[in-house]
């Protein structure tokens, strides 16, 4: 059956998530993705299950911030989405404890810190494990629930690394996992057509901290690269996030949408 027109007419009800529930994982970080991705579908009227898989008071501290500024139902849940068996766990604790799952956003993965030469056969198969791996997981686990339903929102955090390899950092492993889930999610697009839409969000270099580390040259570099000369903020991202969740995006499926301050133009 095909996928009905929602009744809204208004942009702003297409956009609203009141009473609607999404899973976000990977989202114990003060002004990461998945934080911002949440936080999003809250303003907007979501109840959220967000995940962390180490940084437990990361997430609980996270989770309460959702309830207290939105006023919104929300809970932090410990879950590897490496590990099959938790992801399925999670989804079912989900559906019992606020009552369905409307939408889901893959966000947790792992990056990599060297290309095929520099790295052992273990790192190759963590990153893949976590970021390919994970996200089949995550799909696998929602599926039955949204066929069940007959609708659903499955959104995927791809990288503008699934689209071009990155320079001068070597991440061979990251930019292979990431390629293959944006067209995991043009393929789950197809087999899922009859319930629930799913796609894809490419994020360029944005500024979450974790790559303090690097040598101020190298950043440098990047930011050449950029035609909007600046990293993004994931702030800049959860728009797009509650785009995909929402009705406002109810004929889009099969998408990547590359947010990327341009840089995929060069």
């Amino acid at each position: 059956m095909p996928i009905p027109v929602p009744k809204a007419e208004k942009l702003l009800d297409l956009l609203s998530l009141k009473g609607k529930v999404v899973i976000v994982t990977g989202a114990s970080g003060p002004k990461g993705m998945g934080i911002e991705a949440a936080r999003g579908c809250a303003e907007m009227g979501a109840d959220v299950a967000i995940t962390y898989s180490t940084r437990a008071a990361g997430g609980e501290k996270n989770a309460e911030e959702l309830r207290n500024t939105y006023g919104v139902k929300a809970k932090a849940y410990k879950c590897n989405i490496g590990n099959f068996e938790e992801v399925e766990k999670l989804v079912q604790v989900v559906v019992r404890e606020f009552g369905k799952v409307d939408a889901f956003i893959a966000n947790a993965g792992k990056t990599a810190n060297n290309g095929v030469l520099d790295s052992s056969v273990s790192d190759w198969q963590e990153v893949i494990q976590v970021d390919l791996n994970g996200t089949y997981y995550c799909a696998k686990a929602i599926g039955p629930h949204f066929k069940e339903r007959g609708t659903g929102s499955f959104v995927i955090t791809g990288s503008m690394s699934g689209h071009v390899a990155n320079y001068p950092q070597e991440q061979t492993s990251y930019n292979t996992a990431k390629a293959a889930c944006i067209h995991m999610a043009k393929s789950l697009a197809n087999e899922w057509r009859g319930f629930a839409r799913v796609n894809s969000i490419s994020p360029g270099y944005i500024d979450t901290g974790l790559s303090d580390f690097v040598d101020q040259k190298v950043q440098d570099l990047w930011l050449s690269m950029i035609p909007m000369g600046r990293d993004g903020e994931a702030k800049e991202l959860k728009g797009a996030y509650v785009y995909l969740c929402s009705d406002a995006s109810s004929y889009m499926t099969g998408a990547d949408l590359l947010i990327d301050g341009g840089y995929c133009t060069r």
